[in-house]
């Protein structure tokens, strides 16, 4: 062994389940700029994020998946599907903070009969089950329509459900960036919109050193989104860049701030929120599925 490699540091080793760019985008700025290795970080993607994947069932999809199998050490989701997956891993996953992005829904429509959410009574609303598409369509129109009233339908993944409505096999789907900015360039209108946080799962097994060196880069990173949103636009549209170039992504519909702790009191409200639609048994506490 030479002298230089005997002082080459030890990098704290992650590897990540992909999610859409539109949410794993600090992390790819942080790599792009090699912030996680000033931290200290080997971080890498197990897999390449396939917009395609879908499945009824929430571990047989791409991130869950790799997860659960110990292929990756964390992933993000949205804040309701962290409690939901932490209840159900055998892996023992908890939330560890509040993700960077803050991400909207928007339920989209190309048929002008269907203006406002009262329209959407007995609407079938495509959806991907269990994910933030799903719980915010909840939000969304619970309050203004009936629980019975309320017609979600598993569509699959956000390319599915962009395509199920542009062809009209869906009238309404909730759908995310890049699908809001390409659906509204070919004539699509919202019906409603929610922005909402997502969670971060990093597994256990990492140490607490290096779970919070991991949130710092995404907060330095998060910084750097918000200076010069435009400099990294074209790792949001990648998915759909046949059809929409990064100069006709929104700037509306996504921003970015600093990771943060899943607090008990909001815990709590999501979790009632979760009972209320029969989404958890509500068997669990904070301390169960929230990282301390």
């Amino acid at each position: 062994m030479t002298e230089q490699s005997q002082t080459l540091p030890t990098l704290s080793r992650i590897r990540l389940a992909p999610n859409g760019p539109v949410f794993d985008l600090p992390i790819l700025v942080a790599l792009e700029h090699g912030l996680f290795a000033r931290e200290g970080l080997d971080v890498q993607f197990v897999e390449h994020y396939d917009p395609s994947i879908s499945s009824a069932q929430v571990f047989e999809r791409q991130k869950e998946s790799l997860f659960e199998q110990g292929k990756a050490d964390a992933y993000n989701l949205c804040e309701w599907a962290g409690l939901d997956r932490s209840e159900h891993s055998q892996r023992g996953s908890k939330v560890q903070a509040l993700r960077p992005a803050v991400a909207a829904q928007a339920i989209l429509s190309f048929d002008r009969a269907l203006q406002e959410p009262r329209d959407l009574a007995g609407v079938p609303v495509g959806v991907n089950n269990r994910t933030g598409s799903h719980y915010t369509a909840l939000q969304l129109l619970g309050g203004a329509l009936a629980k019975e009233e309320v017609n979600l339908v598993h569509a699959g993944s956000p390319l599915g459900r962009y395509e199920a409505l542009k062809s009209g096999q869906l009238r309404a789907a909730a759908l995310m960036e890049p699908y809001i900015s390409l659906a509204l360039k070919e004539g699509a209108h919202i019906i409603a919109v929610n922005f909402y946080r997502g969670a971060e799962v990093i597994s256990p097994d990492l140490s607490e050193a290096a779970r919070q060196a991991y949130l710092r880069v995404l907060n330095e990173a998060a910084d750097l989104i918000t200076a010069d949103f435009s400099k990294y636009k074209h790792y949001i549209v990648a998915p759909v860049k046949e059809w929409l170039s990064a100069d006709e992504l929104h700037n509306h519909f996504v921003h970015y701030a600093h990771a943060k702790p899943l607090e008990a009191e909001r815990f709590d409200g999501t979790y009632a929120f979760m009972r209320n639609w029969s989404l958890t048994a509500g068997a669990h506490t904070y301390k169960d599925l929230v990282a301390q």
